[in-house]
Protein backbone atom coordinates (compact mmCIF):
# COMPACT_ATOMS: atom_id res chain seq x y z
CA UNK A 1 0.00 0.00 0.00
CA UNK A 2 1.14 3.51 -0.70
CA UNK A 3 0.26 6.96 0.51
CA UNK A 4 -0.71 9.15 -2.42
CA UNK A 5 -0.24 12.89 -2.82
CA UNK A 6 -3.38 14.94 -2.12
CA UNK A 7 -4.37 17.33 -4.91
CA UNK A 8 -5.16 20.77 -3.50
CA UNK A 9 -7.34 23.50 -4.93
CA UNK A 10 -7.02 25.00 -7.51
CA UNK A 11 -6.59 21.91 -9.67
CA UNK A 12 -8.66 21.21 -12.75
CA UNK A 13 -9.38 17.58 -11.82
CA UNK A 14 -11.22 18.71 -8.67
CA UNK A 15 -13.84 20.51 -10.74
CA UNK A 16 -14.63 17.96 -13.41
CA UNK A 17 -17.04 15.05 -13.78
CA UNK A 18 -15.23 11.75 -13.19
CA UNK A 19 -15.49 8.73 -15.47
CA UNK A 20 -17.37 5.61 -14.33
CA UNK A 21 -15.33 2.58 -13.31
CA UNK A 22 -15.68 -0.28 -15.78
CA UNK A 23 -12.80 -2.57 -14.75
CA UNK A 24 -12.96 -4.33 -11.41
CA UNK A 25 -9.53 -5.90 -11.00
CA UNK A 26 -6.52 -6.13 -8.68
CA UNK A 27 -5.42 -2.66 -9.76
CA UNK A 28 -8.71 -1.23 -8.45
CA UNK A 29 -8.25 -3.13 -5.19
CA UNK A 30 -4.77 -1.68 -4.76
CA UNK A 31 -6.07 1.82 -5.52
CA UNK A 32 -8.79 1.45 -2.87
CA UNK A 33 -6.20 0.23 -0.34
CA UNK A 34 -3.95 3.19 -1.19
CA UNK A 35 -6.90 5.59 -0.84
CA UNK A 36 -7.64 4.21 2.63
CA UNK A 37 -4.00 4.56 3.72
CA UNK A 38 -3.90 8.11 2.33
CA UNK A 39 -7.15 9.12 4.05
CA UNK A 40 -5.86 7.81 7.41
CA UNK A 41 -2.44 9.43 6.96
CA UNK A 42 -4.03 12.85 6.39
CA UNK A 43 -6.63 12.39 9.15
CA UNK A 44 -9.66 12.45 6.85
CA UNK A 45 -13.04 10.72 7.09
CA UNK A 46 -13.40 10.40 3.33
CA UNK A 47 -11.39 10.58 0.12
CA UNK A 48 -12.43 10.71 -3.52
CA UNK A 49 -10.26 9.57 -6.43
CA UNK A 50 -9.92 13.04 -7.99
CA UNK A 51 -8.27 14.17 -4.73
CA UNK A 52 -5.35 11.91 -5.62
CA UNK A 53 -5.44 12.93 -9.30
CA UNK A 54 -7.48 9.97 -10.58
CA UNK A 55 -10.41 10.67 -12.89
CA UNK A 56 -12.67 7.81 -11.73
CA UNK A 57 -15.91 7.55 -9.75
CA UNK A 58 -14.34 6.04 -6.64
CA UNK A 59 -14.64 7.26 -3.06
CA UNK A 60 -14.12 5.85 0.41
CA UNK A 61 -15.62 6.95 3.70
CA UNK A 62 -14.85 5.89 7.26
CA UNK A 63 -16.33 7.95 10.10
CA UNK A 64 -15.28 5.49 12.82
CA UNK A 65 -18.71 3.94 13.32
CA UNK A 66 -20.17 0.43 13.00
CA UNK A 67 -20.19 0.70 9.18
CA UNK A 68 -16.39 0.55 9.01
CA UNK A 69 -14.77 1.55 5.74
CA UNK A 70 -17.29 2.11 2.96
CA UNK A 71 -16.05 1.77 -0.60
CA UNK A 72 -18.22 3.65 -3.10
CA UNK A 73 -17.68 2.89 -6.76
CA UNK A 74 -19.95 4.57 -9.33
CA UNK A 75 -22.18 5.72 -6.45
CA UNK A 76 -25.49 7.51 -6.78
CA UNK A 77 -27.81 8.93 -4.17
CA UNK A 78 -31.25 7.46 -4.85
CA UNK A 79 -33.12 9.12 -1.97
CA UNK A 80 -32.53 11.98 0.42
CA UNK A 81 -34.63 13.43 3.24
CA UNK A 82 -34.33 16.10 5.89
CA UNK A 83 -31.68 18.75 6.35
CA UNK A 84 -28.64 19.19 8.54
CA UNK A 85 -26.18 22.05 8.75
CA UNK A 86 -22.72 21.54 10.15
CA UNK A 87 -19.01 22.20 9.75
CA UNK A 88 -17.07 20.65 6.90
CA UNK A 89 -13.50 20.68 5.81
CA UNK A 90 -11.72 19.01 2.91
CA UNK A 91 -8.26 17.50 2.45
CA UNK A 92 -8.02 19.45 -0.84
CA UNK A 93 -8.57 22.74 1.06
CA UNK A 94 -6.17 22.48 4.03
CA UNK A 95 -7.18 24.67 6.96
CA UNK A 96 -10.46 25.83 5.37
CA UNK A 97 -13.77 25.09 7.10
CA UNK A 98 -17.34 26.16 6.54
CA UNK A 99 -20.93 25.44 7.45
CA UNK A 100 -22.71 23.36 4.83
CA UNK A 101 -26.33 22.21 4.62
CA UNK A 102 -26.91 18.69 3.32
CA UNK A 103 -29.58 15.99 3.48
CA UNK A 104 -29.88 14.37 6.93
CA UNK A 105 -30.67 10.89 5.58
CA UNK A 106 -29.71 9.34 2.26
CA UNK A 107 -29.99 6.07 0.38
CA UNK A 108 -27.02 5.21 -1.86
CA UNK A 109 -26.56 2.66 -4.62
CA UNK A 110 -22.96 1.81 -5.48
CA UNK A 111 -20.64 -1.01 -6.44
CA UNK A 112 -18.00 -2.70 -4.32
CA UNK A 113 -14.44 -3.52 -5.40
CA UNK A 114 -15.68 -6.69 -7.12
CA UNK A 115 -18.32 -4.80 -9.13
CA UNK A 116 -21.29 -6.11 -7.15
CA UNK A 117 -24.08 -3.55 -6.64
CA UNK A 118 -25.28 -2.78 -3.12
CA UNK A 119 -27.56 -0.27 -1.43
CA UNK A 120 -27.16 1.35 1.94
CA UNK A 121 -28.77 4.01 4.07
CA UNK A 122 -26.87 6.62 6.04
CA UNK A 123 -27.84 9.50 8.27
CA UNK A 124 -26.31 12.38 10.18
CA UNK A 125 -22.47 12.65 9.98
CA UNK A 126 -22.05 9.53 7.80
CA UNK A 127 -24.63 10.88 5.32
CA UNK A 128 -22.77 14.22 5.29
CA UNK A 129 -19.42 12.54 4.58
CA UNK A 130 -20.85 10.36 1.78
CA UNK A 131 -22.56 13.34 0.12
CA UNK A 132 -19.30 15.35 0.32
CA UNK A 133 -17.32 12.56 -1.38
CA UNK A 134 -19.96 11.87 -4.07
CA UNK A 135 -19.96 15.61 -4.85
CA UNK A 136 -16.21 15.33 -5.57
CA UNK A 137 -16.95 12.72 -8.24
CA UNK A 138 -19.10 15.29 -10.05
CA UNK A 139 -16.67 18.19 -9.72
CA UNK A 140 -18.70 19.86 -6.95
CA UNK A 141 -16.60 21.36 -4.17
CA UNK A 142 -17.86 21.96 -0.65
CA UNK A 143 -16.87 25.62 -1.01
CA UNK A 144 -19.76 26.07 -3.46
CA UNK A 145 -22.18 25.07 -0.68
CA UNK A 146 -20.71 26.97 2.28
CA UNK A 147 -23.16 29.34 3.94
CA UNK A 148 -20.53 30.69 6.34
CA UNK A 149 -16.78 30.16 6.64
CA UNK A 150 -15.49 29.26 10.09
CA UNK A 151 -12.27 30.28 11.77
CA UNK A 152 -10.47 27.87 14.11
CA UNK A 153 -12.07 29.33 17.25
CA UNK A 154 -15.61 28.93 15.84
CA UNK A 155 -14.77 25.40 14.71
CA UNK A 156 -13.53 24.44 18.20
CA UNK A 157 -16.76 25.81 19.73
CA UNK A 158 -18.88 23.74 17.31
CA UNK A 159 -16.84 20.60 18.01
CA UNK A 160 -17.44 20.98 21.76
CA UNK A 161 -21.24 20.87 21.30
Amino acid sequence: MAIRKIVTHPAEILEQECKPVTQFDKKLGKLLDDMYETMIEFDGVGLAAPQINIDKQIAIVDVDDHHGTIELINPEITESTGNQTGPEGCLSFPGLFGEVTRAFKIKVRAQNRKGKYYEMEAEDFLARAIQHEIDHLHGILFTSKVSKYLDEKELEELNKE
